[in-house]
């Protein structure tokens, strides 16, 4: 298997790092924003935050009515600068790729940096990214209600 190719997103929030930290490792957080599409429900997170825990999230597609759903293993946990984790789909479960975030905190702000890596080829980079981009605007919502 080759390594693949990577995405990164970078992200700043109205928030400082813990909070930000938090919605990555909150279940009742993670329902709230994690998912691919605005519409779209989370409908189950499971977090069991310590290294070698397992993270899991399954997103419903409300308009096809299926469920979509991934998980992995956390590799890294430094609050509230670093989380890094594996990650693969239920529907591509030979595939395992990595999700890494930094949160860097500056007057109040809080930048994520994602990256993505081992992802299979250009078109997933673009699912990815698409998918990201609204996880990211969701978190944004998610954090400002508080």
């Amino acid at each position: 298997m080759n390594a693949g190719m990577t995405l990164r997103i970078e992200r700043t929030f109205q928030a400082p790092a813990q909070r930000v930290f938090e919605a990555w490792t909150s279940e009742e957080v993670l329902r709230r924003w994690f998912h691919a599409k605005g519409h779209w429900e989370t409908s189950e997170a499971e977090v069991d935050l310590r290294l070698g825990g397992t993270v899991r999230v399954v997103m419903r597609d409300t308009d096809e009515g299926r469920d979509i759903g991934g998980g992995g293993t956390y590799t890294e946990i430094d609050p509230p600068t670093r989380l890094a984790f594996t990650w693969t789909w239920d529907d591509d479960s030979d595939r395992e790729t990595t999700i890494e975030l930094d949160f860097l905190e500056a007057e109040g702000r809080t930048t994520v940096l994602l990256t993505h890596s081992a992802l299979a080829d250009e078109e997933a980079v673009r699912n990815h990214e698409e998918g990201w981009s609204q996880c990211l605007e969701n978190l944004g919502r998610a954090i400002e209600r508080g």
